[in-house]
Order: C-alpha cells, then structure tokens, then sequence
C-alpha cells in the first residue's frame, strides 16, 4: 500500500484475500483479546482499528477495514481499507470548511449587489479574500494534522498486515 499520495487527507487501500470474509473477521475479532496495543472494534463486515486513549492525540488516525465476499468465489474477499481521523474531528474539520465556503459565497454575493449597486464594496471584498486565506489555513492545518498521525497510521497498517499475516494470509496480485 502506497501513502505517497500527498492530496488526499484520507487514505484509501483495496486489496483481495484468497480466505472467506468471515474467517478474516474473526481472526479481527482473536486479536481484539489476545492484544492490548490498538482497540479492535468489529460492526457487520467492518473492523475499526484505534489508537488506545492513553496513545491517542488530537490528529490520531483510525483505521476502517470493510472484509466482503467477492461474489465470484465464496472464499474469496476484498478488503477496502479508510485511513481517517476521528470522526468527531473529521466532522469538526468538514464543518469549518463549509462554514468558510458558505461565507466566501455570502460575501461574493454582498460584494457583487454592492458593486452592482454603485456602492462601496471593499470591506466585502476583504472579507471574501479573507475567507480564501482562512480555508488555506484549513488545508494546510489538515496538511499537518496527516503528517502528524503518519507514525500512528504506519503502525495501524502493520498491525493489519501482521494479524493477517499471522494466518498467512497475504494480498491476492
């Protein structure tokens, strides 16, 4: 799995496994109890890997593992994989962008009424490039933040590719 990518803020991976999706799942849900390093959580056909509490940072990564049968072959799955923030945070993150938009909009749209108008429209203008500044500011905040949980998120991926692993289970090319 690369992470060379250096757009995207949330990392994504797929990959097939020659093992039914269950057998995968619960091999998840063994280490969930023999280990004490991550927090292994499992819904349905999905396994959360986390950083434990005493570990965990504002910018800590998570790791969201979905195991499904191909439809092809029963004993065969793919696992799609979600490198992200909390979700919390995430949600944080996202409501701060669309807050910063929909104000470079309200105050485009000031800006335009006011020029159209005759009148003076420089406080709206700044106000506008303001907001361009604020969400740069953003991205390069979640720049940061990505860069900050690449330790963490390298020890998720281990520790994935080690408990499959430990039932020799390896990618499919």
């Amino acid at each position: 799995m690369s992470l060379t990518n250096e757009i995207v803020l949330r990392p994504r991976f797929k990959f097939d496994v020659e093992h039914n999706n269950e057998i995968i799942l619960k091999l998840f849900e063994d280490t969930k109890k023999a280990q004490s390093d991550f927090i292994v959580s499992r819904v349905d056909d999905h396994v959360f890997i986390k950083i434990p509490k005493k570990d965990q940072h504002f910018w800590s990564p998570q790791l969201h593992l979905e195991i499904n049968e191909t439809e092809q072959d029963k004993n065969k799955s793919t696992i799609y994989g979600l490198f992200g923030p909390n979700p919390t945070v995430w949600t944080m993150f996202m409501f701060f962008h669309f807050i910063v938009i929909g104000l470079f909009f309200g105050f485009g749209v000031w800006a335009y009424s006011n020029w159209s108008l005759g009148n003076s429209y420089s406080i709206q203008l700044f106000l506008v490039l303001f907001m361009v500044i604020i969400w740069v500011v953003l991205y390069f905040g979640g720049r940061i933040g990505k860069q900050t949980g690449m330790t963490q998120m390298h020890e998720l991926h281990h520790f994935m590719r080690d408990t499959l692993r430990s039932k020799d289970i390896h990618a499919m090319p």
